[in-house]
């Protein structure tokens, strides 16, 4: 039985003394509000020694322009469609899209077991910039809000049609992108897809209750703490979230109470812009490498939901990198997490710390300075 307090917890032994529980330690669960789930934290599987699957190092000599990239300026993609010369962000029609406009009806359900809905919506590439040898990181400020205001503008676009409008980057060949190309994508949907759809009954049972949004009240927990404050700057704080389960997850949220992305202003999308670089600096420190990781933008739904009372719902970005012991030793999610629940190898504390005591300074900086890693210490 587990008594819940302060930094230590006590650990009640009905065959013997008391102990005194240690979360880098003891394995432990964590209530995740956005899921209305537990994840199993289970810090000392850090020891254990590995003998199994290690990843290709990420590229890291990418050419700043491929003549048969067909993200690249000027080149000709699947659909012999020519991409223009464009000089920031370019925006585009998914030529492979999992969702079409127009996809007929599957009709009237025969059986409550095989049930089926009609999909409809639309896919676009967005490109961050006409460079292939730059990231988010990277990339000048200026640029970065660029990025942002694309963002924005698509979400208030799509979303007034479309109850659903998620925006996404897949970031390395771990991560399944196909095209080391700075790149997202936004996917709009006339359904509310399973995470958003659990998200949006967790924030709404929450409000009911507490008076004020999950997320808002848990920012406000976490920069008065600090142990699992990774970034943070007048408007904005990016944390190890308290229910993490991939090893250095991060969420990134708003200081004030922001529905969505579209209702961020002028000096919000520049403070974005700038823990933007600064937290995916630190992730290509850990590491000394380009990090891979999906992520995403959580805000309440848009189409026929803009015209109701959406006050439970923060605006929020989800950073999920499968990265756990070095640049080619993942986490993976197999065995008890498909088919018990998610489990993961060091505390959100640990990893917030870790993430935290990096430079501001990208490691290629360094090294185009000649100036010496500082890898080896950071390592677990």
């Amino acid at each position: 039985m587990f008594f819940w307090g302060g930094t230590k917890h006590t650990v009640v032994n009905m065959s013997g003394p008391e102990i005194h529980f240690d979360p880098k330690e003891h394995q432990h669960l964590r209530y995740n509000p956005l899921r209305d789930s537990w994840v199993l934290v289970s810090a000392h599987r850090m020891k254990r020694p590995w003998a199994g699957q290690v990843e290709k190092p990420p590229e890291e000599h990418i050419p700043r322009y491929d003549p048969h990239n067909p993200l690249c300026p000027g080149n000709t993609r699947a659909n012999l469609e020519v991409n223009p010369d464009y000089k920031d962000t370019f925006v585009f029609e998914n030529d492979f899209p999992a969702l079409q406009p127009n996809a007929p009806d599957p009709g009237p359900d025969q059986h409550p077991l095989f049930q089926s809905k009609a999909a409809r919506g639309v896919c676009k590439v967005m490109c961050f910039h006409p460079w292939s040898d730059v990231t988010l990181p990277l990339m000048k400020k200026e640029e970065v809000v660029k990025v942002i205001d694309k963002w924005a503008e698509l979400a208030e676009q799509l979303g007034a049609t479309y109850p659903w409008v998620q925006i996404f980057e897949n970031k390395g060949a771990m991560m399944g992108c196909s095209n080391p190309h700075p790149h997202c994508q936004v996917w709009a949907s006339n359904f509310l897809p399973n995470e958003p759809a659990l998200s949006d009954r967790c924030q709404r049972a929450f409000y009911e209750k507490h008076k004020e949004p999950l997320l808002l009240q848990y920012a406000k927990q976490e920069t008065e703490k600090k142990e699992r404050l990774v970034v943070m700057n007048a408007d904005w704080l990016a944390v190890v979230p308290y229910w993490a389960t991939w090893p250095y997850q991060l969420l990134l949220l708003p200081r004030r109470h922001v529905l969505r992305i579209s209702d961020l202003t002028t000096e919000e999308r520049g403070s974005l812009a700038d823990i933007m670089k600064q937290l995916l600096t630190k992730y290509d420190n850990l590491f000394e490498s380009s990090f891979p990781y999906s992520m995403g933008w959580h805000g309440a739904p848009t189409g026929p939901h803009l015209k109701e009372d959406n006050s439970h719902w923060q605006l929020h970005a989800h950073y999920y990198p499968p990265l756990l012991r070095s640049a080619t030793v993942r986490k993976f999610m197999v065995g008890y997490e498909m088919l018990a629940q998610e489990q993961r190898d060091l505390t959100p504390e640990q990893a917030a710390e870790k993430l935290r005591n990096l430079p501001n300074e990208h490691y290629k900086s360094r090294q185009e300075q000649g100036e010496d890693s500082f890898l080896a210490p950071l390592h677990l």
